[in-house]
């Protein structure tokens, strides 16, 4: 009886489709499908961000039975897929590439030639890391057949164990899978595996077809329009004497595991909507999650910056469980784009009463020279950002603006968070002072500071 690997593609499919899950959701996934017995557990592409290593060396060195396979795509830090690489009890290495006339040439502006020539520098590079490769071709079947098979015969040459054939379009039939399985097949010795699409309730169908012209094994998840684990369980459980194959998998908890992971995904993408309308993180709350969540608030934010501003809110995490949209903001404002500063304030004269108008006199610094403006508004803070307008000779909209106490008592120390909006971009700034208009100049000049810098 043939064995039919199974390669699990869950977590791709969740990190593809930004569901908000958490590292211990992430792993559960891992560990449930280590435990089913699939033979191969594929992780998606890991970036160059601290969390997204830890996550996935930590699920690599978890999963004790199935091969972690880690994807190398073109522009990857390939010292941190090997770095994960090393720390898999069973690992190897995918690369993954389009195969597509569409794709080639849209994501990568690529003609066939170019692209055969950078999918086997990929595969050098990969088994200079590891001898167990895997090549995945995405969208194969709106490719050239025949370039598909000479791309199997290409890898498979260099030492390359195995192909994958992706429909990423929902549209192949089980005819279409049998014709370019076979063709592989009998073009070079290489193992072929595919990743059918489920979008025409097909996915069995194909997989089956594949299977009978000689598919050496399957992809499977259990979330979104692909073959489901628990239905292909379920088929070699009642026709594996008619097949004459085997997966391997544990059929008896097959369905209640795929319920246990839609849940959690389902949970995940529920959470997703209410941070849409309500933006509360927690403790728990992960980098991705945080990074959202400064995206509906308007800022655009560097990695090393979103790496700032989640130490800080960690930190405040340490004791206050819950974190809303202002103290996020009040975060953001003191932690992240600090540059150097071009205005420093050098003094304030502010004079207002409820039978005189507000005017303010604001004296600062720039390059060694002092500019001082002067103006009136509709109250002390309006005036004095009038005065700081005079002095520069712009006008930035004010998107936001608040003041808290920090301290208590008439001695309290007082905050403010300003955003100034420049062609279209968010600029925090963050100002501190007893004297509550102090603390308002000072915010404004910081993120007045950041867009000169930006701009220069």
């Amino acid at each position: 009886m043939k064995k039919i690997i199974v390669s699990d593609v869950t977590l791709k499919v969740v990190e593809e489709q930004d569901l908000l899950l958490t590292f211990r959701e992430k792993l559960a996934i891992a560990e449930k499908l280590d435990a089913l017995l699939v033979d191969a557990i594929e992780l998606p592409v890991i970036t160059a961000s601290k969390e997204n290593e830890v996550i996935y060396s930590t699920i690599a060195s978890t999963v004790k039975n199935a091969i972690v396979k880690i994807p190398v795509v073109d522009g990857c830090n390939l010292k941190v897929v090997a770095d994960c690489f090393k720390k898999a009890n069973k690992g190897g290495l995918q690369v993954v590439m389009p195969v597509s006339t569409a794709q080639m040439e849209y994501f990568h502006h690529m003609k066939a030639p170019v692209m055969k020539t950078k999918i086997e520098e990929l595969c050098n590079s990969a088994l200079e890391i590891c001898g167990c490769v895997e090549f995945v071709a995405k969208d194969a079947f709106r490719a050239e057949p025949d370039f598909v098979v000479e791309l199997a015969k290409s890898v498979s040459a260099l030492g390359v164990k195995s192909i994958t054939v992706c429909d990423d379009a929902g549209e192949a039939f089980p005819e279409d899978y049998a014709k370019l399985v076979k063709q592989i097949k009998d073009a070079c010795d290489i193992k072929v595996f595919v990743q059918p699409s489920n979008a025409l309730s097909l996915a069995v169908a194909c997989a089956l077809k594949a299977i009978e012209v000689g598919a050496d094994g399957v992809k499977t998840s259990v979330y979104g329009d692909y073959l489901a684990l628990d239905v292909l369980a379920d088929v070699f459980r009642a026709k594996k004497f008619t097949l004459d194959a085997d997966c391997g998998v544990d059929v008896t908890n097959a369905k209640s595991v795929s319920s246990i992971i839609n849940g959690v995904a389902v949970d995940a993408q529920d959470q997703d909507d209410d941070n849409k309308t309500s933006s509360s993180l927690n403790s728990n709350s992960t980098v991705k999650e945080v990074s959202c969540v400064v995206k509906q608030l308007g800022y655009e934010l560097s990695d090393e910056d979103i790496g700032k501003v989640y130490d800080e809110f960690k930190k405040l995490t340490a004791t206050k469980e819950v974190i809303d949209e202002k103290e996020l903001e009040a975060v953001i404002a003191s932690t992240a784009m600090q540059v150097p500063s071009t205005y420093h304030l050098v003094n304030y004269v502010v004079n207002s009463g409820n039978i005189i108008p507000a005017t303010a006199n604001v004296t600062l610094e720039k390059d060694g020279g002092k500019f001082t403006g002067v103006s009136t508004g509709d109250g002390p803070i309006d005036a004095a950002f009038h005065a700081i307008e005079q002095v520069i000779g712009h006008h930035y909209e004010l998107d936001d603006f608040q003041v808290h106490a920090v301290t208590k008592g008439r001695g309290a120390v007082g905050s403010s968070i300003i955003r100034l909006r420049a062609d279209g971009k968010l600029y925090p700034g963050n100002g501190v002072s007893t004297d509550i208009v102090g603390a308002c100049i000072r915010a404004y000049i910081n993120a007045l500071n950041k867009i000169v810098y930006e701009e220069n």
